[in-house]
């Protein structure tokens, strides 16, 4: 009879973590498929060890860029030890940059600042990676052409990175009849970068935001065709049935896949398999999806009249 109740009592404490896990996550049409099934449950662990302490999200994005900085400073020796302990703390970096999310899904604390660095925490540690790959195959010799493909596939990545992100916002958006959070993120965000520019103070902060708003830019002339054109009110049940597969195709080719794919190729020195998979399949594939995305969003762009 003990056993009977024992058992019961994991199936209840079983289903209250399944059902707080499941919280932790967006919509499950916007989750990469290796986030859902291997870094997130991962990073839940992490979430429910500290869930009780007062670690915030935004601690958790800035150790997760610490994380990610240290693995870029690895990869500038060039060494197959420092690479392999690289990969290590890249990968320390995307469980702690899942985490932040969860975590702030979890205790409803997460603020505007914190999403915007979790937003951008990415684009600073990619940088740092690509910049310590490049001194590492600099100490090696002549490797001009393998300098080459690392810009061609950092520019790729984030014109990739930029397109995936905005339609997964935009989906969440119409999907769930929430306002244009795209455009009012950037009227909220630059009214606070001209008053901390007044104050001249908080310099971090000010930083972060700055770079958020070139972000949009690039964003906007990536996904708008013409400045006078509008998205118009879908509705969310049509458009979710139009873009359902589409939207899981635009996050296949999301962060953690590129996160993955950097993570494996470093381990086995193999950086020229991850350029070419970046610079061409992942470029197809992007271009592809977006000849249809246009084409479905032209059921529901209209132009303003004069």
């Amino acid at each position: 009879m003990e056993d009977i109740h024992i058992n019961e009592s994991i199936k209840r404490l079983s289903r209250k973590e399944l059902n707080e896990y499941k919280k932790s996550l967006k919509m499950a049409e916007v989750e990469e498929v290796i986030d859902l099934v291997f870094y997130r449950p991962i990073a839940f662990i992490l979430v429910k060890l500290i869930y009780k302490t007062k670690v915030t999200p935004d601690q958790l994005t800035l150790t997760a860029i610490v994380m990610g900085l240290i693995s870029g400073i690895l990869y500038s020796f060039g060494l197959p030890l420092t690479g392999y302990i690289g990969a290590f703390f890249y990968f320390s970096f995307i469980i702690f940059d899942c985490s932040d999310g969860q975590l702030a899904r979890l205790k409803k604390n997460g603020t505007p600042f914190g999403r915007l660095l979790d937003g951008i925490a990415d684009y600073f540690v990619v940088t740092a990676i690509y910049i310590g790959i490049a001194i590492g195959y600099s100490q090696k010799g002549d490797h001009s052409h393998m300098l080459l493909l690392l810009i061609l596939s950092a520019v790729s990545i984030i014109i990739q990175e930029v397109l995936v992100d905005y339609y997964r916002t935009r989906f969440l958006d119409i999907v769930n009849s929430r306002n244009n959070t795209f455009e009012e993120g950037i009227r909220e965000y630059r009214n606070q970068y001209i008053k901390l520019k007044i104050k001249k103070d908080n310099w971090f902060k000010k930083s972060v935001i700055y770079i958020y708003l070139v972000y949009s830019k690039i964003q906007r002339s990536l996904t708008t065709k013409k400045k006078r054109e509008e998205f118009y009110n879908a509705d969310p049940k049509d458009y979710y049935k139009k873009n359902r597969i589409l939207i899981r195709l635009w996050v296949f080719m999301g962060p953690s896949a590129m996160r993955t794919t950097l993570m494996i190729c470093s381990i086995f020195a193999l950086f020229h398999i991850y350029f070419w998979i970046t610079i061409g399949v992942f470029n197809i594939l992007a271009i592809i999806l977006w000849i249809i995305q246009r084409q479905i969003d032209k059921t529901y762009v209209i132009i303003p009249k004069e």
